[in-house]
């Protein structure tokens, strides 16, 4: 890959930084030597030097020389993580992927002069098939943010929108794998009852959903009329479908989007 950024330090390896981390080097965004990560947790440090990545228990051990900085811990950890990093070189890019933490709160920790970017990703990263919102300051170049957003499309996909969406980003995707899993814990369920195993009910359900999604993703078609393509005159789907018309089942979704979306709001004041 012809980059700037040769080096990079991955700060919290934990579930998501471990999934960026791998991206990185399994992907073949940078080799594994030119990789450091830190965590507190040997557990965390060991599955990264698994990947021949050099892990320390200090952050600022990692950053010293790094190009690229990507904090992925706690946003609560935000100031204690700062006061131990230190000092980071001028020119690196910073991302964080810190929930609802804005640039403008990065800014005043690493200063108005610091390329930042901002990162939502979402927890399918960790089997390769995320998706990542992704913005920026005025810092940061096109060729910088080009990197990024290939860092983050190696483990899924990636969107670049404005910072004013971030919040709705974590809406829909950011915490929207939880609203799926509900779904398809309700399908499973639904199988159970009907005298069907566990094991079967889990493939039938989680399979649908992904052939669905594949099917969204794939055609021109709106998920609308994908509905009613499945909804025959008189036959089973169209009676499920008015069910959860009934009850309010798409108004049910946009509530609790509303309510993560304005509880990220509040995180980010």
């Amino acid at each position: 890959m012809n980059t700037e950024i040769k080096k990079a330090a991955v700060i919290g390896l934990g579930n998501m930084g471990g999934a960026i981390l791998s991206g990185i080097v399994s992907g073949g965004i940078l080799p594994a030597e030119a990789v450091k990560g830190a965590d507190r947790s040997e557990a965390c440090r060991k599955k990264a030097e698994g990947l021949g990545v050099a892990a320390f228990s200090e952050a600022r051990e990692a950053v010293n020389d790094a190009d690229l900085v990507i904090l992925a811990v706690k946003p609560q950890s935000l100031e204690e993580l700062v006061a131990e990093i230190g000092e980071i070189k001028k020119s690196a890019v910073i991302v964080s992927i810190l929930a609802g933490k804005k640039i403008s709160t990065l800014e005043g920790y690493f200063g108005v002069d610091a390329k930042i970017v901002r990162v939502m990703p979402n927890t399918p990263a960790l089997v390769g098939v995320g998706m990542s919102g992704i913005c920026r300051n005025g810092n940061v170049s096109d060729d910088e943010m080009s990197e990024i957003v290939g860092i983050f499309s190696s483990f899924g996909e990636a969107a670049v929108v404005d910072e004013s969406l971030m919040d709705i980003v974590t809406g829909i995707s950011g915490s929207g794998p939880a609203y799926v899993y509900m779904f398809i814990d309700g399908l499973i369920k639904a199988g159970i009852g009907n005298g069907m195993s566990e094991e079967t009910a889990k493939l039938l359900a989680a399979q649908t959903v992904k052939g669905a999604a594949e099917m969204v993703l794939a055609s021109d078609i709106s998920p609308e009329q994908l509905k009613i393509n499945v909804c025959s005159p008189g036959g089973t789907t169209i009676e499920a479908v008015k069910v959860l018309e009934e009850q309010g089942f798409e108004d049910t979704i946009l509530q609790a989007v509303e309510a993560c979306v304005e509880k990220s709001r509040v995180m980010g004041k």
